[in-house]
């Protein structure tokens, strides 16, 4: 664990930070902004046709520049997580994926530059996401009918995430990148990060990486299990090279990444291992542990020993793209990524349980010229997973999951209208090694249509109609055991059929002018909704069949913006989803969906300063599914400043913030483990980021 000493670094940097900018700011170029790494965002990458963001059919939330810079934490899901529509899963610091509009999981597809991201993140909360957030260049997420390319399971959205690692230009200077040192007081986190591209000729190189050390996070006051999460500690070190030939028409390059990670799982309870099921009811006889065999050993601290994670990643991409390569053909573009995963789960330093993925990911995209107005791509996509579970919680047997598809999206423009339509077809087959359980195949067509319609020079109504299958996945099939880390006896169920998706989806806009809005209402029918629906309950440990039955989710988010000043401007915000099922008896509401949000936040920008206020009421969820427990509403009040100057002739950036002001005690309800790990507490964040 950090020494006292470093447990200071955060205040100490903050404290640095309020000194020398006021120092540095006879060193400012007027010509730099308060974000002096700040990307214009007008092209969404994740779009199939790379449209602009105002020209989008639904939602789409970037974050990149100094946003991204501040809103960055140490996990996928708490980086996304304050955004508009989205919230995450929340498992202690280790993992936390994104929820999008209520759902999360297989639905919401994780992409590294448009090939995804190959991880066991789907298969469990406490299994963390394939990507470290800090070497993000941009972070975008697509809502909806958008997402149809990527998936017709991606029925909440798809979240794209932009990296450097391979060089799709020559640098302008010989060497370019940049290095980024910060640390925060809650989990007396230390991190540094940097990345560098270099070339010459038609060869640029780039290499870049992160190491991360975080202790046990603090919570809000007055917890009555103490003031630290116990094994909500997290260690990274990710590290890439790429290389790439970049030529007038288009570049080819390849990049490796290795990941090595370690975390906690809190919340482990070993009261239920020995759970089984007899026909529809859980028996949890007593569980006695031979000598030498106790899991309530303590660490050094003190504290009671928690499992661990132990991640190892080998990801190796390759991405090119290549313009007019004959008539008729503007651009073919493609992208392939081969992962080998693993990650081990101990306990009391030995393995218990081992995860294992192995798995390819191929993308080949074609945009044509327009024909009779209409501009489009069609593409092939083929998917390979190898996956594996070993030890004592190996309730998943092996699988082999392999998906083909064809997809198509199309384009036309008629003075202020903006019309899209899109199609794609998938093939899966499941191969299962189990004496006792068969193969499955399964063929699913996806559909969407949706329009812009610009009807004033600042407004816009964009709508989008689209019907998708979500084929079952190989955990849904073929689960049987115990998982400890959601409380449950998984039992899966190969009469399983496909899910399908009828969602519309409605936004208004104002896009110019002083005030500004965005406002979207959802409205989303899903057919066989797949769902873990509980036979039985011990005291908290569930006995869940997967199941299918009808589902509604029906929602809104929305923002609106106001520029009082040059200087200042507020924000309001807010959003709402409500998830139920169709019919049946018990309580219809689906569990773990998010509570309802809404806050303001005012910002100001004075030269090179920039500073922020956020107030963020989260409300109380009690429209709760059986078994499932209410959670409490409360307050956010978040600060955050930062300062770009030039120290020693390099663009820099000095940033502070201060999370949870008040120091609340906060419990996610997304999360399962929301008791176990509450939200952290109070929390003071500060780096220095320089660009050159």
């Amino acid at each position: 664990m950090p020494s006292p000493t470093l447990q200071r670094t955060p205040l100490a940097l903050a404290i640095l930070f309020a000194f020398a900018a006021p120092l540095a700011h006879a060193q400012t170029d007027s010509r730099l902004k308060a974000d002096p790494d700040s990307v214009p965002t007008v092209v969404v990458s994740a779009s199939a046709l790379g449209v602009l963001e105002d020209d989008m059919i639904t939602p789409v939330t970037s974050l990149s520049g100094g946003a991204l810079v501040r809103a960055r934490e140490s996990t996928l899901g708490e980086t996304l997580a304050n955004q508009p529509g989205i919230s995450s899963s929340h498992f202690g610091a280790g993992a936390s994926r994104p929820v999008i509009r209520g759902m999360d999981g297989p639905r919401v597809k994780i992409l590294s530059d448009g090939a995804e991201v190959q991880d066991a993140s789907t298969i469990s909360p406490d299994h963390a996401v394939g990507f470290e957030p800090v070497l993000a260049e941009r972070i975008e997420v697509l809502r909806g009918p958008s997402a149809l390319a990527y998936g017709g399971g991606a029925v909440g959205g798809v979240v794209n995430i932009l990296d450097r690692k391979i060089p799709t230009r020559m640098p302008d200077k010989p060497i370019e990148g940049s290095a980024e040192v910060r640390g925060n007081s809650v989990a007396r986190e230390k991190t540094g990060a940097f990345e560098l591209t270099g070339g010459a000729g038609n060869i640029a190189v780039h290499a870049e990486g992160v190491k991360r050390d975080a202790g046990d996070y603090r919570v809000g006051k007055g917890w009555e299990d103490g003031k630290r999460v116990n094994g909500s500690y997290k260690e990274t070190e990710t590290g890439t090279v790429g290389l790439s030939w970049v030529g007038e028409r288009g570049y080819l390059g390849a990049a490796y990444t290795r990941e090595r990670t370690e975390y906690g799982i809190p919340g482990h309870n070993h009261e239920f291992e020995s759970c089984h099921p007899h026909g529809d009811h859980l028996h949890c006889g007593g569980h006695g542990h031979e000598e030498g065999e106790e899991h309530d050993h303590e660490h050094e601290h003190g504290a009671e020993e928690v499992p661990v994670v132990k991640l190892n990643s080998d990801r190796w991409d390759l991405r090119g793209e290549y313009r007019n390569p004959v008539a008729g053909i503007e651009k073919v573009r493609l992208r392939a990524a081969f992962t080998d995963y693993r990650h081990d789960e101990l306990e009391e330093n030995v393995v218990a349980t081992s995860f294992l993925n192995k798995g390819h990911d191929v993308r080949l995209e074609a945009e044509h010229a327009p024909l009779g107005g209409w501009r489009g791509v069609i593409g092939l996509q083929t998917t390979r997973r190898d996956f594996r579970t070993v030890g004592e919680e190996a309730y998943v047997p092996p699988t082999v999951t392999k998906k083909h598809a064809v997809f198509v999206t199309e384009e036309y423009k008629l003075d202020n209208w903006r019309f899209e339509a899109g199609a794609r077809h998938e093939w899966q087959d499941i191969a299962v090694d189990s004496a006792t359980q068969n193969d499955t195949d399964a063929r699913g067509t996806s559909v969407a249509l949706g329009a812009v319609w610009k009807f004033q020079p600042q407004y816009s109504l964009r709508a989008g109609l689209s019907r998708s299958h979500r084929l079952p996945t190989a955990e849904e099939l073929y689960a049987g055991g115990v998982h400890l880390a959601t409380a449950t006896y998984e039992i899966g169920n190969q009469d399983l059929g496909k899910e399908t998706s009828n969602n519309i989806d409605i936004t208004l806009r104002k896009f110019e002018g002083d005030t500004t809005f965005s406002l979207s209402a959802f409205h989303n029918r899903v057919d066989n909704y797949i769902y873990a629906h509980t036979l039985d309950n011990h005291d908290g440990f569930q006995l869940v069949e997967y199941a299918q039955r009808d589902a509604t989710f029906t929602g809104f988010e929305g923002e609106l913006r106001h520029k009082f000043s040059k200087v200042v401007e507020g924000t309001l915000f807010g959003d709402l989803v409500r998830a139920r099922f169709e019919g049946g008896e018990g309580s219809r509401n689906i569990p773990r969906i998010p509570a309802h949000r809404i806050g303001v936040r005012l910002n100001a920008d004075w030269q090179a300063w920039h500073g922020m206020l956020e107030l963020v009421r989260v409300g109380k969820q009690d429209r709760v599914a059986e078994f499932e427990g209410r959670t409490g509403g409360y307050n956010m009040l978040n600060l955050g400043t930062h300062y770009t100057t030039r120290i020693g002739g390099v663009p820099a950036q000095l940033y502070a913030r201060i999370n949870n002001l008040t120091n609340e005690l906060a419990f996610s309800h997304t999360s399962f483990i929301k008791e176990a790990a509450p939200l952290p507490g109070r929390n003071i964040t500060a780096g220095l980021r320089f660009v050159f």
